[in-house]
């Protein structure tokens, strides 16, 4: 967690030269537009991203998909592993570990914008678009 938080800093001090040591493609804007000036975004996806306080510090936006505990277990029994889980996994362990990570991630960020998992990609991406968007006008 820490190497990531150090990545993520130096995202932050300059995106664009961070891209470029990384090896990211940037568009002829983006190389051409003053690190300043310039609006550049980060996304930083995981499902223990809001556990870490360093971490959370860096964030300017949180977002939160969920979605209830029968949708989880029926997309998790549809994945194909190499190895199989075992029998009671999911009731033993996945699930009981997620609603502890998510206890302690709602104790640790009170800025969460949580989005319903059991819409649409589409509206998923119109919120959270929009909210960034609207952020983004608020602070210029």
């Amino acid at each position: 967690m820490e190497a990531m938080v150090n990545t993520v800093k130096g995202w932050r001090e300059n995106p664009v030269k961070f891209a470029r040591s990384h090896g990211v493609s940037l568009s002829s804007e983006a190389e051409d537009t003053d690190t300043e000036k310039g609006i550049h975004i980060l996304i930083i996806e995981g499902f223990l991203i809001y556990n870490y306080k360093p971490l959370i510090e860096a964030y300017d936006k949180c977002f939160y998909i969920s979605i209830p505990y029968e949708e989880c277990k029926e997309r998790r029994s549809t994945r194909t592993y190499t190895v199989p889980d075992p029998p009671d996994l999911f009731d033993g362990h996945v699930w009981p570990m997620y609603l502890k990570h998510r206890k302690e991630m709602e104790n640790n960020c009170d800025r969460i914008d949580y989005v319903d998992g059991m819409t649409s990609k589409d509206d998923i991406y119109s919120k959270v678009y929009e909210s960034i968007q609207n952020s983004m006008l608020n602070t210029s």
